[in-house]
């Protein structure tokens, strides 16, 4: 592990890329329906989160749910890797499993090759599909092996603070991949990440967006959203700057 862990800062803005640079990330994940555990950005999306923010990692996912895909959903993932690469992403975010729960190697290979197609370095990390896996640990093993720089991970628990066991297992399985403790990542929290081998820890720092309604409101889609939660999620940055204090401090 490095001596100064990394900060990732998941965003869906340029707004929130500018905001995760000036107050301390050292890289951001974007994303789009960050309320749906994140969804592949646009290319002008990341074009512009790529000039005004620290390196961009972009999200890979083609749909919310599940992370059993068929052929059309990875070549169309694999068509959206290029594209992301193309635009200026440093590296994407990508993963796959099978039915019973292992890690769908030929998927990860396809979205891997296609993010060194156009032939520079390219950072590729496996997301939180491994935390869906029916063995985190397990799948933590393979991971030297497919070309991997790093993985985003709870330890399979639903937050990285009830899963610092599992983590420090899979520092231990993975050597060389980078593993980056995410999920419910609370700055007071980053201390015990850190604790567990984790070269990154990775939080949203989100808060919801003030509504901005010139007229009334009525409920669009089928999310049973009120109107104070009908809103985006934005980046705030006293969150960015408290959980870059505690990194440093926790080296």
């Amino acid at each position: 592990m490095s001596a100064r862990p990394a900060l990732e800062i998941a965003v869906t803005s340029p707004v929130g890329a500018r905001t995760a640079r000036e107050h301390g990330a050292d890289r951001v994940e974007l994303c789009t329906g960050l309320e749906l555990g994140g969804l592949t950005p646009s290319a002008a999306l990341i074009e512009a989160a790529v000039d005004v923010g620290p390196p961009v990692q972009a999200l890979v996912r083609c749909r919310p749910g599940d992370f059993v895909y068929d052929a059309e959903e990875v070549a169309l993932m694999a068509a959206e890797v290029r594209s992301a690469v193309v635009s200026g992403a440093s590296g994407v975010v990508i993963g796959a499993l099978t039915a019973d729960g292992g890690l769908d190697i030929r998927a990860v290979a396809a979205l891997t090759e296609a993010a060194h197609a156009a032939g520079r370095p390219v950072e590729v990390t496996l997301h939180r599909a491994v935390d869906q896996a029916a063995d985190p640990v397990a799948t933590a093993v393979l991971l030297p092996g497919l070309g991997l720089t790093r993985v985003l991970t709870s330890g399979g628990a639903a937050t990285a603070g009830e899963g610092t066991d599992q983590l420090a297992a899979m520092v231990a399985a993975a050597p060389g991949v980078e593993v980056m403790a995410g999920g419910g990542v609370r700055p007071s929290t980053i201390p015990e990440l850190v604790a567990t081998g984790a070269a990154a820890v990775h939080l949203s720092a989100k808060t919801r967006a003030a509504p901005r309604r010139g007229g009334r409101w009525v409920p669009l889609g089928a999310s049973g959203a009120s109107a104070e939660q009908d809103t985006h999620f934005v980046t705030d940055p006293a969150v960015v700057a408290e959980a870059r204090r505690v990194l440093d401090a926790a080296v």
